[in-house]
């Protein structure tokens, strides 16, 4: 089985209106994609992983007309918001293509730092080819990734964010996680641009978070 990721470059910033008012809020940052599916009614439902303020994420879905319902659950780092809208041509051809491909979705789709959404889609490499024809032609798309899937340790990164990503990688590069430990924070920082102490809160929210994922 394979895999391949692959960033998506929405036009204009996103693929729904509100996902677009989402990227563009100043108070708000879109994290990931956890789930979204295409219901029999053409519609569809959502689920995002935000940051920000909650009031804000509330006055984007109360005037998006293309929202239907929605529901928000708050958790100590994120806002987990589940969306049941109205599609567009952009989001029914997108949904489309898994069920008649057999191809399977990795979530969470992760957004990248410029408003792109990172995909990894599992199946045979020869219905890769034949699939990737079918993506809407208004979106650009980069290749990413192609090899062995490997489900646990892909799905696990995926659910950090770039930055969190780049200083995790930083620090296993340097020797942060080995015994006894070869570096501090500070060291670590020093190759990143920012203070030991940020470096310091992002590990133990990556670590908080990967820990959470593999415990029972």
């Amino acid at each position: 089985m394979r895999y391949i990721t692959f960033v998506i470059i929405p036009p204009n910033g996103g693929l729904t209106d509100t996902d677009r008012a989402f990227g563009t809020a100043p108070n708000i940052t879109r994290r990931s994609i956890q789930h979204i599916n295409l219901l029999a009614d053409e519609t569809a439902v959502v689920i995002f992983e935000l940051d920000g303020e909650i009031g804000a994420v509330e006055a984007i879905l109360d005037t998006e007309p293309e929202v239907l319902e929605y529901n928000i659950t708050e958790t100590r780092e994120s806002h987990h918001v589940y969306i049941h809208l109205e599609t567009n041509e952009i989001i029914s051809e997108l949904l489309t293509i898994p069920n008649e491909y057999e191809l399977v979705v990795d979530t969470p789709m992760v957004y990248t730092h410029r408003g792109g959404l990172r995909v990894t889609i599992i199946g045979e490499e020869t219905v890769f080819r034949e699939a990737m024809p079918e993506i809407p032609a208004s979106l650009r798309f980069k290749l990413e990734q192609l090899g062995e899937y490997e489900p646990t340790t892909e799905r696990l990164f995926s659910l950090l964010t770039d930055r969190q990503q780049e200083i995790l990688m930083e620090a296993i590069r340097q020797g942060y996680y080995e015994v006894p430990r070869q570096v501090t924070h500070q060291d670590v920082a020093e190759s990143l641009d920012c203070s030991g102490g940020t470096v310091g809160e992002h590990l133990r929210k990556i670590e908080a978070k990967l820990l959470n994922e593999i415990t029972p």
